[in-house]
């Protein structure tokens, strides 16, 4: 196989080993706070299975204070930097942060402006069940969620805001960037739908471009779309001349958003299987450090997955020890019968905060590693006084959930254990709200430590609050989702 370019791993012996890779960046990340943790890590043989752990513990140390959150997010940032190569056409190798002064071949990226033939929506409606929910129908699905435990308090009272100020959805003071622009669970649509300007950026597929170009059109925004030299937005192939690729044209990227008019909110929605995955989160940080540096009006919004670790509220923790006291004597049986391997308690009895552990192992090191520095790159930014939306999303039915059997599977059979799961359009509309209100508000709350930042307005479905550790329950929710599939 060629060795990959643009934004690689580094190598290691003969190779680009992206466990080794990892490995380390982790351990570097703990050093300073938890030298023990550090040794941990290095010493672990079997990274592809043995990485959950470690990923726990990196909340955990940083718990012990600010500065220790600040400074695992830092280090590992760092040595993310420090590690990271890219290569070019002809072979060359430089370090990440380098290749914004490198010369480059690639010809300039142009922008082409389409805008929208359709109304202009200055209401919050969200898709629900085949149901457009608005005004107090919305409010009462909100505190239907909240009662539930699908969502935190904090998320339903961010959307009340939005519903109270309708005048928020109109960002047209602002430049949303939605990099991964055709993702599912970005807020592209409803932002097109609420007349925004979006500056869209993703891979040169026309297919996908075709898709955002009939998306715009049907709505009142307007989208600018990076494209060829000389391509209009008139031009009958201009789906085939749109688009940019992060991995290799990092340099024309930051030159081309750079020049955009207004306040530049840079949204990250990226997504790529496996260690690319990895790559193409490191492109946008990379990215990110770059603008940040030549713009002081940078504002940041990520959507973080619900499959990780995190800290939570103690009245989350309350919620899930209720459920844990008021299980049934099936649920119990089943606990004792499997040795306590099934069905655990979610939090130790009066946690404050608790630790939510909602890593799933089928989703990988490379996809924990790539999350998780988004999460340190808005926990550093916002130390440094930019505005950060921040938010944890539902799990969701997007295609690359379904393209996994077991976490289908797992999917389909989660309601069995008070988890919600969302369609994207539910997801995607209910996350833009979000965004707005965080950009209304400068980020939300100044909250005291970055674990009650992350923990504000999530909408994690369930999983924080329901009454088992959700790994002791993944497996039962397959076999019930496999069966409800049969069924």
């Amino acid at each position: 196989m060629a060795d990959p370019s643009g934004v690689v791993f580094p190598r290691t012996g003969a190779g680009r080993s992206t466990s080794a890779f990892g490995r380390a960046v982790v351990a570097d990340a703990l050093r300073a706070v938890d030298p023990v943790g550090a040794r941990s890590v290095e010493h672990e043989t079997d990274w592809r299975h043995g990485y959950l752990g470690h990923f726990r513990r990196l909340v955990e140390a940083g718990l012990l204070s600010r500065d220790a959150a600040l400074t695992i997010a830092g280090d590992g940032l760092a040595s993310l930097h420090a590690r990271m190569r890219v290569v070019g056409a002809d072979g060359g190798e430089t370090g990440l942060d380098e290749v914004f002064a490198t010369a480059n071949d690639h010809e300039a990226l142009e922008t082409a402006t389409v805008t929208g033939a359709g109304p202009v929506e200055r209401e919050l409606s969200l898709p629900y069940r085949g149901q457009r929910l608005r005004g107090d129908d919305l409010r009462r699905r909100l505190d239907a969620w909240v009662a539930a435990g699908v969502v935190e308090p904090s998320c339903a009272e961010a959307v009340g805001a939005v519903l109270a100020n309708p005048d928020w959805l109109d960002l047209r003071d602002q430049r949303v960037v939605v990099l991964g622009a055709g993702a599912e669970m970005g807020p592209l649509p409803s932002l097109l739908r609420w007349g925004s300007d979006v500056v869209a950026v993703d891979l040169p597929r026309p297919e996908l471009w075709r898709r955002l170009l009939r998306t715009t059109r049907r709505h009142g925004g307007r989208l600018r779309l990076p494209v060829r030299p000389g391509t209009t937005a008139d031009d009958p192939a201009l789906e085939s001349r749109a688009g940019a690729d992060l991995l290799h044209r990092l340099p024309q990227v930051a030159e081309w958003l750079g020049g955009t008019d207004g306040r530049l909110v840079l949204g990250n929605y990226v997504y790529a299987d496996g260690a690319t995955n990895v790559r193409v989160a490191m492109a946008v940080d990379a990215l990110t450090v770059h603008l940040r540096q030549r713009r002081d009006d940078v504002a940041l919004a990520f959507l973080a997955t619900p499959t990780d670790v995190f800290a939570v509220p103690a009245d989350a923790v309350a919620h899930a020890e209720r459920g844990y006291a008021a299980r049934g004597w099936a649920r119990r049986s089943l606990r004792v019968v499997s040795g306590g391997r099934l069905l655990h308690r979610n939090y130790p009895p009066g946690a404050d905060p608790g630790v939510n552990d909602s890593l799933v192992p089928q989703q990988g090191p490379n996809y924990a590693l790539a999350k998780r520095l988004q999460r340190w790159r808005a926990t550093v930014a916002r130390a440094e006084g930019a505005t950060v939306s921040f938010t944890v999303a539902p799990p969701t039915r997007t295609r690359s959930v379904l393209r996994n059997r077991a976490l289908a599977a797992a999917y389909a059979g989660a309601h069995r254990f008070g988890i919600e799961v969302f369609e994207p359009a539910t997801s995607n509309t209910l996350m833009a709200a979000l965004l707005v209100h965080d950009l209304r508000t400068g980020g939300g709350p100044a909250l005291a430590h970055p674990w009650q930042d992350e923990a504000y307005a999530a909408a994690h479905g369930g999983l924080w609050r329901v009454p088992y550790a959700p790994r002791s329950a993944l497996g039962l929710a397959v076999l019930l989702g496999l069966g409800g599939a049969r069924a």
